[in-house]
């Protein structure tokens, strides 16, 4: 696949990954480059990831793929749970270490190498599973909602996010670039997306777009 100069793939460390971070950790800025973007409101991710802080004590968190760790701004100091940060690339790994030592999470915190395709855990070994703008960078979405489904312990939740394909003609130059940098996969349409949760084993499937971006959400039989 051909690359274009200075982005990579994510197994790499490329530079949309740095100004994605960025964009989600500086609410004002990131927000509008959100709307103009891709014409969703960022709210609506830590929103999203809220969830991860009314976890009980003792629960298990999978945060797939962690990439350099934004997900962690719903974990709380002293919360209690184990949360596995998994990510294929090393370097977004170290990163996401970094972003956990600086909120204070650290101590609650194990990363993982991982192919979210063939997740290296246990059936029902998670309680939440989070995969926040997951979908649309993995080569096969279907098989890693799939995986996603099976460590999901029945009465817990999946919730995620993607970058979806039936979502009008302003995103196609986006979707078309990051096919050609190697930093997008195939993605999905939003009937897809429902469609695989369904075959997951998630049920109450909700799917709310924002602009390009869909939220999806499960409770798994």
């Amino acid at each position: 696949m051909m690359r274009v100069p200075g982005f990579g793939g994510w197994s790499e460390d490329p530079l949309w990954a740095s100004f994605y971070d960025w964009s989600v950790e500086h609410p004002r800025a990131g927000g509008v480059v959100w709307k103009a973007g891709i014409g969703s409101d960022l709210s609506r991710l830590y929103a999203a990831a809220a969830e991860i802080g009314r976890q009980p004590a003792g629960s298990s968190v999978l945060d797939v793929p962690c990439g350099g760790g934004v997900a962690l701004r719903g974990l709380r100091p002293g919360q209690g749970i184990r949360y596995v940060a998994a990510d294929i690339s090393p370097a977004m790994l170290d990163r996401t270490r970094e972003a956990a030592h600086e909120r204070g999470v650290a101590d609650q915190v194990e990363t993982q190498v991982a192919d979210v395709g063939a997740l290296p855990f246990g059936d029902g070994e998670f309680d939440l599973v989070v995969s926040f703008t997951g979908l649309h960078v993995f080569g096969d979405p279907h098989a890693a909602m799939l995986e996603m489904g099976r460590v999901t312990h029945p009465g817990g939740v999946l919730t995620g996010s993607a970058l979806l394909n039936d979502t009008g003609l302003r995103t196609v130059p986006i979707r078309r670039l990051g096919r050609l940098s190697g930093l997008l996969g195939p993605s999905a349409t939003q009937a897809e997306v429902r469609t695989w949760m369904l075959e997951a084993g998630f049920t109450d499937v909700t799917l709310e777009m924002s602009g390009a971006m869909g939220y999806f959400r499960g409770v798994r039989r």
